[in-house]
């Protein structure tokens, strides 16, 4: 059987950090890999359940994502087959959709030979997905900081983090725009300049590797993790057993129902461990900052 033309490997994502809401984002070290063969039409196949209900025609999002591209350039891109292999769970605020986009715009750009700037890469994928935080990370990898705004798009890339990161992962799903639907139209300007000090506090921590005051900040969200906490059970006590583990903060993980934990590299199994231990509701999951984003892997 013939071997794939190439494969797109893409990382989980998390987003906000918590102050650092629609913003700020951090690559995780874990994966949706798409291998792409040639094929007389489109066709999605998805190795594992989680994924199984998901679009496998040309209106997945990872093909709409292929054609956007092409049509953006004026160009058609010939029908492929494409199967995929993820361990990031799906519908859990670890960026599962934005790594479909990164892996589209990857995909596009190989086959047509495109050359795309990682700049380029980046202002595609936050205009598809209609913010930056996650695909921004998951295309470029580590800790990403960017100001989206009426289409202009400027991202800076953070120090690579050493920390260990504990995921923890709930059995329900959240669609994103029903936990944006939980946040205000507005909050009063006093309430607004403690969550913007915060999140400029928290990023200046991480640029100088300081995670016990990173961490002290991600705390200190006022913009959502108030309003969707409520979803995420046993929240209050998670944070209280992470601060005795010596975790060094714990937040929301985008948009939910996952919740992100810091902690110092090297404990993340075991914190991990413990935590699932005392909070059996949730699966969790011990991981590191991918320092890389998506990238093109061909066979030799």
């Amino acid at each position: 059987m013939e071997g794939p033309l190439f494969t797109v490997v893409v990382p989980a994502t998390t987003a906000n950090l918590g102050p650092g809401y629609d913003s700020v984002g951090m690559a995780l070290s874990l994966y949706m890999t798409v291998q792409v063969k040639e094929a007389s039409e489109w066709n999605v196949h998805y190795d594992g359940e989680e994924y199984a209900g998901l679009a496998t025609d040309e209106t997945n999002l990872i093909v709409r994502t292929i054609q956007d591209v092409a049509g953006r350039f004026g160009k058609e891109v010939h029908p492929h087959a494409l199967r995929v292999t993820s361990d990031i769970p799906l519908g859990k605020g670890l960026g599962s959709s934005a790594t479909a986009i990164a892996a589209g715009i990857e995909i596009a750009n190989e086959l047509l030979g495109l050359s795309l700037t990682p700049q380029e890469k980046v202002q595609i994928g936050s205009e598809s997905e209609g913010h930056a935080d996650n695909v921004v990370a998951a295309l470029l990898g580590g800790v990403t900081v960017a100001y989206f705004v009426a289409d202009e798009l400027e991202v800076i890339q953070l120090p690579q983090p050493v920390i260990g990161v504990v995921i923890l992962v709930p059995p329900n799903a959240l669609n994103t725009s029903e936990s944006r639907g939980l946040l205000p139209g507005e909050l009063p300007h006093s309430v607004a300049s403690a969550g913007n000090a915060a999140s400029n506090v928290m990023l200046t921590a991480i640029t100088l590797g300081n995670w016990e005051l990173a961490g002290k900040m991600m705390e200190k969200d006022v913009f959502h993790e108030r309003y969707r906490k409520p979803l995420l059970q046993d929240f209050d006590q998670i944070r209280t057993c992470c601060h005795e583990l010596g975790a060094y903060g714990m937040t929301v993980s985008g948009a939910g129902p996952s919740i992100f934990i810091a902690v110092k590299e090297g404990t993340q199994e075991e914190i991990a461990g413990r935590l699932e231990k005392e909070f059996p509701y949730y699966r969790a999951i011990a991981v590191t900052p991918a320092p890389v984003g998506s990238t093109i892997q061909k066979d030799a």
